[in-house]
Formats: C-alpha cells, sequence, structure tokens
C-alpha cells in the first residue's frame, strides 16, 4: 500500500528545475515556488505547487499532514558529487608543515603525504573502515547532503581496493544517504609495487576491474592525470580500456599543472575535477566538450593555492558543479556549503551558480537522473532551512544549516 506524505506551507521552494546543464546563471532564474506544498508518495515527490492546491489532493489519498509553523526555505538534497571519505588517519602534521612552507616533496620525506594515508587505510579492517565512512556520511547528512561520492585511491593494490569498496558497499547498506563509488586505484603508483607505472595500471585492468564488475562494487573509474601520479600517455590506455568495460569515467584534471582535462575530453569522461591550473586554453576545451567541470573549493582552501577559475568556466558556457574534496590531507574540512560560498565570493558566481553546482549539476556530474531538483517523480530528497529567503542560505557561509532533512520521503535529520 503506498504512504503519502505532505509538507507545507514552505514560505520558498528551491526547485532547481528547469536549470540548464551549461552555462552562466543570474539569480532571476532560480525558480522559486512560494507558499508552497509537496506532497511525498512513499520515496518521490508526487506533486509539488502551490499549498493550498496540494493540500487537496493530498486529503483525496489521506496523505500524513505535516504542517510548519514558521518560515522554512526547502532546497534539493544536496549532492556531494567528489569525496575521500573512506580512510584512517590523520593528516595533522601535513597541514602544519604545509602551512611553515615546507613542501610536498619535504611533507613526503618525513613521511606524510598521500602514502601515509595509504599505510594506514591498509592496516584498518574492513569493518572499521566502513563504520568510518558511515559516521562522515551522517555527518554531512546534517549538512543537507543527501547523495556522496565516495573515492577509494588509499589501497592501491586489488586487494586494498577492493577492501576499501566492500566497506563502502557495506557503509551504503548502513547510512541514511545514497554512496555513489568510485574507484581511484590509479592514484599514485605505490611506493611498495615492483613495477613501473604501465605494469600497475595493467594489473589493475586484468585483476581489479573485472571484479568491480563481478561484484557489483562500483561503475566509476577515476584516474590522477598529473606529474607526481599518472602522465597523460599512461594514463590514456587504462582509461579507454575501463570505458570499453563499461565504466563511466572522471579524471583528477589540471590540479597542479595542465594535461588532465585533455584526456578527460579525450575519452569523453563525465567529469573533470580539479582544473585549478586549467588556462583559458583548457576552458575554452572544456566549455565545448559534454565534460563537467568539479571545482574543488576545499583543495584551495586546505592547500593555499588558486581556487578553479569557475566564473571563466560558465562563462565559456562551460557545465560547473561544486564539491568538497573532503579528504585527510588536501580537504580536511568536509564542509560543502561553507566551501561553496567561499568559492561564490572568490570567483564572483551568483547565488543560483552555487546552488546549481550542488545540485542539479552535481547530480548530472554522477549521471543521477533522480535527484537534484524537485519536481513531480523525483526522489524526495530535500531540506529545510529556517529563514524566509533563500538568499540567507550562502550570506551566512555555511552557519545556517538544515532544521530538517528528508531523504526518500522520510525525515532523517532534525535539529
Amino acid at each position: 500500500m503506498k504512504k503519502y506524505t505532505f509538507i507545507g506551507p514552505i514560505t520558498q521552494v528551491v526547485s532547481m528545475d528547469s536549470i540548464p546543464l551549461k552555462g552562466a546563471l543570474k539569480d532571476e532564474e532560480i525558480p522559486i515556488l512560494k507558499n508552497a506544498g509537496i506532497l511525498i508518495e512513499d520515496q518521490h515527490i508526487y506533486a509539488i505547487g502551490n499549498y493550498d492546491e496540494i493540500k487537496k489532493i493530498a486529503n483525496t489519498v489521506n496523505a500524513e499532514i505535516v504542517e510548519l509553523q514558521s518560515d522554512y526555505v526547502c532546497l534539493p538534497g544536496l549532492i556531494d558529487a567528489h569525496t575521500h571519505i573512506c580512510f584512517s588517519g590523520s593528516r595533522a602534521n601535513d597541514y602544519a608543515m604545509r602551512n611553515s612552507g615546507k613542501s610536498y616533496l619535504e611533507i613526503a620525506k618525513t613521511g606524510g603525504g598521500i602514502w601515509d594515508t595509504v599505510t594506514k587505510t591498509r592496516a584498518t579492517s574492513q569493518e572499521k573502515l566502513s563504520h568510518s565512512v558511515v559516521k562522515r556520511a551522517n555527518h554531512l547528512l546534517k549538512n543537507g547532503i543527501t547523495t556522496v561520492e565516495v573515492k577509494t585511491g588509499y589501497g592501491l593494490s586489488t586487494e586494498e581496493e577492493l577492501k576499501m569498496l566492500r566497506a563502502i558497499k557495506h557503509a551504503n547498506l548502513n547510512s541514511e544517504s545514497d554512496l555513489i563509488a568510485t574507484c581511484l586505484a590509479a592514484h599514485m603508483l605505490p611506493k611498495d609495487y615492483k613495477g613501473d607505472h604501465t605494469a600497475y595500471l595493467k594489473e589493475m585492468t586484468t585483476t581489479l576491474l573485472p571484479t568491480l564488475k563481478t561484484e557489483k562494487l562500483c561503475n566509476r573509474i577515476d584516474a590522477f592525470v598529473e606529474q607526481s601520479a599518472f602522465s597523460k600517455e599512461q594514463i590514456e590506455p587504462y582509461l579507454f580500456i575501463a570505458k570499453e568495460m563499461g565504466f563511466d569515467i572522471t579524471v583528477h584534471a589540471d590540479q597542479f599543472t595542465t594535461g588532465g582535462s585533455e584526456i578527460a575530453i579525450k575519452v569523453n569522461a563525465i567529469s573533470a575535477d580539479h582544473l585549478e591550473a586549467s588556462t583559458d586554453i583548457e576552458i575554452k576545451k572544456l566549455a565545448a566538450s559534454n565534460v563537467i567541470a568539479i571545482a574543488l573549493p576545499g583543495a584551495s582552501i586546505g592547500l593555499g593555492c588558486d581556487f578553479t577559475p569557475a566564473r571563466k568556466i560558465l562563462d565559456a558556457g562551460g557545465a560547473l558543479a561544486i564539491a568538497s574534496d573532503w579528504n585527510p590531507g588536501s580537504a580536511p574540512m568536509g564542509d560543502l556549503l561553507t566551501q561553496a560560498a567561499i568559492l561564490g565570493t572568490f570567483q564572483k558566481l551568483s547565488n543560483a551558480e552555487i546552488l546549481a553546482g550542488i545540485t542539479t549539476r552535481a547530480a548530472a556530474a554522477l549521471r543521477l537522473e533522480d535527484r537534484g531538483k524537485l519536481a513531480p517523480k523525483m526522489l524526495a530528497d530535500f531540506c529545510l532551512f529556517s529563514t524566509h529567503h533563500f538568499n540567507e542560505l550562502l550570506y551566512h557561509q555555511g552557519k545556517l544549516t538544515p532544521s530538517q532533512v528528508w531523504k526518500r520521503g522520510k525525515v532523517v535529520s532534525t535539529k
């Protein structure tokens, strides 16, 4: 038997419906429903619109009525399309050394860097890893993030990457959030690997990728294209093989040097993430492609480097999503709304562009067509903020958090 729930009246519903995937947006383009109601059928939105009109429909289906007694702004459930929340340990020492002027190489020589996290993650059981993912996902959920992409990349061997992916899969079964797994076995060449970059990638294609399909652990493959990781020439065959196997592709691109976005375009990746080093040449090519750019302001804040040229990407006609990059090394904050607000300040983004970047455009970056906007047949994922106007959400730079978070038609977090 179907269950119906009706909630309202809502001062403003920021539906994000009909927002285009690409290009700049003005705040006047934000679709706002005033004095609105949402009728939920099981896990999906059945009807949305004027409170009195939708309530009449709700009464015909004997819906449970949730009456709101004060001002609320409703936003689609936020989507964090790039995180590394499956890890163990802390890199607080790296952060302190970096702020003291130490270089990446100097930090790595003292035992820091990605390999530090790899060592600690390898030493952690699958059960404990899964528990840590659930804990971090629940933290994000309280901040309105109902869908979270979660990467591997701290295993760097077939056995350890599988351990991470199984931990993520188990965490997804034990979390109210939806966790979207991505395999980042091509994060760096493991220090303990006996062969070269090409041999390592070949091993991953023959031993790891087939198992991902067999166990249905993930359908997304990522790679870090950078001087400290894998070159364009090394990574291209790996990504094309993954694509032929039916995986969706995303790329850590143009973080410190250019070249990664070129590969992302060449393999028709869904997204190119980072892009802090992208020049006008890369921006123009990205905008002309189907690749979605994902800005990661958390990494810029954590490393003290330039932000993704988000303004230029949008003005060139590109698609821009915004994600937190929550990881123990370069982006330890993990606060998407705060980071998005800060990016908007420095890149002069409209509220419409920022909100699209963490809802509907972020959904597109994960190829999720059932969320990111509030409309009939979409998942009933949304968050309610105790305020009268949507401008308040970014004005408070993350300090205004949701009073209620709804996931698949039920309340999963309140304050």
